[in-house]
């Protein structure tokens, strides 16, 4: 069964096209389930960016199901387990969601992406959720859906890197948790890393997927998942098995500061903790900015209103956890951050908006 909002349907209720009083916004993902049902081979997906321009791709039922079935290898996934999709259904997430249920034979919740998608779920005992980091940062800071959270067996997080300090908050929930890594080219996730052991996530492979790097350590794949294409992507990884990496950043994404490249995403890692002490429940980026000495220099863009004192004291205290060459050399208050509909912090738009 599908719970579409508060209506629930049959596999053969939505095989038939049988709507009844189907909720116009959950048109889309009840019509992707029925043409899965009635057999189409191709689907049309639109990608995000993560190996070039966002555009159309075209993939086949069979990667699809690649996917769909690693990952039920992966996690040992049984009959009848409850789901919650609470992801965009325009997006590769929230299609695969839906994708899952229907193969696994499961039983799914539908819900529009939320903010906090616990809130009026409660009652529920799901097996499997994915979310994306905002989603879980905001469950766990509500007493009521924190409850909920930890009784969740199996959680993904995707779409976006989890911080250090919400790392460690999913670490003492008492389900498995994952980051996952993947992308609509790979039709999902690929690799997941478990967020409850130490140290930085190592991601591992699902079933079937090979990997290498290119000469700029860049990471490229090979599965089913790509119709057993290798497929280059631009990010930057550390192998540690041919089957296991460490993220290190996006390569579109280096700052190069007088010829030492800097990864945004490591800096981040390394002062989310001060972010949070300084700039507490704000989002924030750390990108590059022209200079006329160094080529970039790296600055934090920090939401919320301008505090000259308080951005100095924060620049002073990154002084001591990092390198002297990686130091964030200003901080940039914004009005807003704005967001992606699948939940990732969108820099250039954010920055079109900033008056220099």
């Amino acid at each position: 069964m599908i719970v579409f909002g508060q209506i629930l349907y049959s596999i053969d209720q939505i095989k038939a096209g049988d709507k009844g009083p189907l909720p116009p916004e959950f048109e889309q993902g009840f019509q992707f389930c029925r043409r899965w049902l009635n057999g189409q081979d191709r689907f049309s997906l639109q990608t995000s960016g993560s190996t070039g321009e966002p555009k159309i791709i075209e993939v086949y039922r069979k990667q699809l199901l690649s996917s769909v079935n690693a990952t039920r290898q992966f996690f040992k996934v049984k009959k009848g387990w409850k789901l919650l999709c609470c992801l965009d259904l325009d997006k590769i997430a929230g299609k695969m969601m839906l994708l899952r249920a229907l193969e696994w034979e499961a039983h799914l919740w539908v819900h529009l992406p939320a903010a906090n998608p616990l809130e009026n779920l409660m009652e529920v005992d799901f097996d499997f959720v994915a979310m994306v980091p905002l989603q879980a940062e905001a469950c766990l800071n509500n007493s009521r859906t924190k409850e909920a959270l930890n009784k969740i067996k199996n959680l993904i997080i995707g779409g976006a890197s989890i911080s250090v300090p919400l790392k460690e908050a999913l670490s003492n929930l008492k389900g498995s948790v994952y980051q996952s890594y993947g992308m609509t080219e790979t039709v999902s996730h690929i690799a997941l890393a478990d967020v409850k052991k130490p140290g930085p996530l190592v991601y591992q492979t699902l079933p079937g997927v090979e990997l290498k790097i290119d000469g700029e350590q860049r990471l490229q794949v090979r599965a089913p998942m790509t119709g057993d294409q290798w497929l280059p992507t631009n990010d930057m990884v550390q192998m540690i098995s041919s089957a296991s990496f460490i993220w290190k950043g996006r390569a579109d994404f280096v700052i190069n500061s007088g010829g030492i490249k800097i990864h945004p995403e490591e800096i981040t890692a390394k002062l989310s903790g001060l972010m949070q002490e300084f700039f507490p429940g704000k989002k924030y980026f750390f990108t590059g900015r022209p200079d006329h000495q160094l080529g970039q220099s790296l600055i934090a863009v920090v939401e919320g209103v301008d505090d000259k004192k308080v951005g100095k004291a924060f620049l002073n205290q990154a002084k001591a956890i990092l390198p002297r060459y990686k130091n964030p050399k200003d901080i940039v208050f914004v009005t807003e951050i704005k967001i992606t509909s699948s939940g990732k912090i969108d820099q250039l738009r954010t920055l079109a908006t900033w008056k220099n």
